[in-house]
């Protein structure tokens, strides 16, 4: 008999964290390795928060807090609801978690019932259907292909929809593929839901303050407040305020939903670190004046690596409106072989070959959901960039 649950066997470890641990173990061993894999900004957590958590362990500020957040954080995420996304909230309908994705675990293992389903898009964050998967639930994947621009369209979404859908997973600016929603699409999607009570929505919106162009970010809620009692708003501050490490997430929603995901977190983790919660009070409350300078830097970066990715051969690469991410197509490479004798099968394959004769670490777009692609992540300095996409067209024009 196996030690180990069945559940277990529906799920499988995050290809990101596996590509990143990879570049890490070749790094170690001496080879010359750029990775593109990580998606975490590689800016320094702003002075004033790190300020603010030195003096909140001066203050003794080193002891359980209430299960999910601080009085003091609820109000603050309150206050930012208000300020960027119009949405009003009391401190009740408000939770925080170590970082974002227990947040969204957490909403997953208070409502799921064996056989509900859950719609997710894809290109899709690598953890969300094994989530889901965990959670008792199926993903129902929805494919958004590049000729919708990798967003889902009405028709997509009305016809995923099923008497036992329970969430729409929504992401905007997208993880892999940097694309966002505007006011019209995202209109268009609401405008299905709201002829289907009985959908739930959980918005991811991660990155929702790196957009560039003078993008104008909405979330659903926003869009359509008849969805406000069914949806799940989520979002932290671990890309916007380059506090990965630090660990916090939050989202607002139902008050009967937040009490239900409460009771997950408080016989799981308890409340998160309260030093990491004592700066995300300064994070929101604080400054906000370095999000649009560090954003112009992150469009530099994002225009130089889809310039670059769409000169290398058999690559399109089309240019996203927001995060930290690229999502370009090798379906031009495919067929072919590689310097190293390696034919290039899929984009595992492509990444695999690109990693090993490169030493360039990517995530294969299987893992994302929609191939033949792959993922940067342009998060790192301009001269690595540069660097790495001269090697993926060195290696793309090797290809015969």
């Amino acid at each position: 008999m196996s030690v180990l649950s069945a559940t277990l066997d529906r799920v499988k470890p995050s290809p990101t964290i596996a590509v990143t641990n990879k570049a890490r173990e070749l790094k170690a061993a001496g080879k010359d390795v750029i990775g593109l894999g990580a998606g975490e900004p590689d800016f320094d957590t702003p002075q004033n928060i790190k300020d603010a958590a030195v003096a909140a362990i001066a203050a003794g500020h080193t002891k359980y807090t209430a299960v999910d957040g601080l009085p003091e954080l609820k109000a603050a995420i309150c206050a930012k609801f208000k300020r960027d996304n119009e949405l009003d909230y009391i401190p009740a309908q408000v939770t925080v978690g170590t970082g974002g994705k227990q947040v969204l675990y957490n909403a997953l293992m208070a409502t799921l019932n064996p056989g509900d389903e859950v719609i997710i898009p894809a290109p899709y964050w690598v953890s969300y259907p094994d989530m889901v998967l965990l959670a008792g639930g199926e993903p129902v994947v929805a494919e958004a292909t590049a000729e919708t621009a990798y967003k889902l369209t009405a028709e997509q979404l009305e016809a995923a929809i099923t008497p036992k859908t329970k969430w729409l997973i929504f992401n905007s600016p997208s993880n892999p593929t940097g694309a966002a929603y505007n006011r019209e699409e995202l209109k268009a999607l609401t405008d299905v839901l709201m002829r289907h009570p009985h959908v739930w929505v959980m918005t991811d919106d991660m990155y929702e303050h790196l957009v560039y162009d003078g993008f104008d970010f909405v979330t659903p809620a926003q869009i359509e407040p008849g969805l406000y009692d069914r949806t799940l708003t989520v979002n932290g501050v671990s890309k916007a305020y380059a506090m990965t490490g630090w660990r916090i997430g939050y989202a607002a929603g139902p008050e009967k939903l937040i009490a239900a995901m409460r009771k997950v977190q408080s016989q799981s983790t308890s409340n998160p670190c309260s030093i990491s919660q004592w700066a995300a009070v300064e994070a929101l409350n604080g400054p906000q004046d370095y999000i649009p300078s560090n954003n112009e830097i992150f469009k530099r970066r994002r225009d130089m690596v889809v310039e670059m990715l769409n000169a290398a051969e058999g690559i399109t690469c089309p240019t996203p409106e927001g995060a930290f991410y690229v999502y370009p197509s090798i379906a031009g490479c495919l067929g072919k072989t590689s310097a190293g004798g390696v034919k290039i099968e899929d984009d595992e394959t492509f990444a695999t070959a690109l990693l090993e004769e490169k030493g360039v670490a990517v995530v294969f777009g299987a893992a994302f959901g929609l191939s033949p692609c792959f993922r940067v992540s342009y998060a790192t300095s301009d001269a690595l960039l540069q660097d790495a996409c001269t090697r993926i067209q060195e290696f793309c024009a090797s290809l015969s």
